[in-house]
């Protein structure tokens, strides 16, 4: 079960990390401005579907840290690391059949992008 109070202090540090007002937050994750008074006075508790609404919105938000408490908010972002080593074209596979990668980019959400060439190439940003 989720300790409510605790719930709405965490729920008010995600308002004051984005700089929101409950109505603005309410906008933002799609449910009715009195939804989200009810919550922070305590009247009403989180429905799943709230809580998802907000996980979904804000990925910074870590789903367990909000019903729990436990982990980090914000929670560090997830970059898929780049393999280390080659893999071994497999002996059925002909060479002219192997396609290059010429280079991968990630694009963040704040609009910076990293490229990756090759191995010796280091990222650009």
């Amino acid at each position: 079960m989720v300790n409510t109070e605790a719930f709405i202090q965490r729920l008010e540090k995600i308002l004051d990390y984005y700089q929101l007002t409950a109505s603005a937050f309410a906008d933002r994750i799609n449910v009715q401005r009195s939804s989200i008074s009810h919550l922070l006075t305590g009247r009403n508790k989180p429905s799943l579907e709230f809580v998802l609404k907000v996980v979904k919105s804000f990925p910074e938000v870590n789903l367990y840290w909000l019903l729990n408490g436990k982990g980090r908010f914000p929670q560090e972002k997830q970059v898929a690391a780049l393999p280390k080593e080659e893999k071994a074209i497999p002996s059925n596979t002909s060479v002219d059949s192997v396609k290059e990668i010429e280079k991968i980019i990630f694009f963040y959400t704040d609009g910076s992008f990293r490229i990756y060439k090759d191995k010796s190439d280091k990222p650009s940003h």
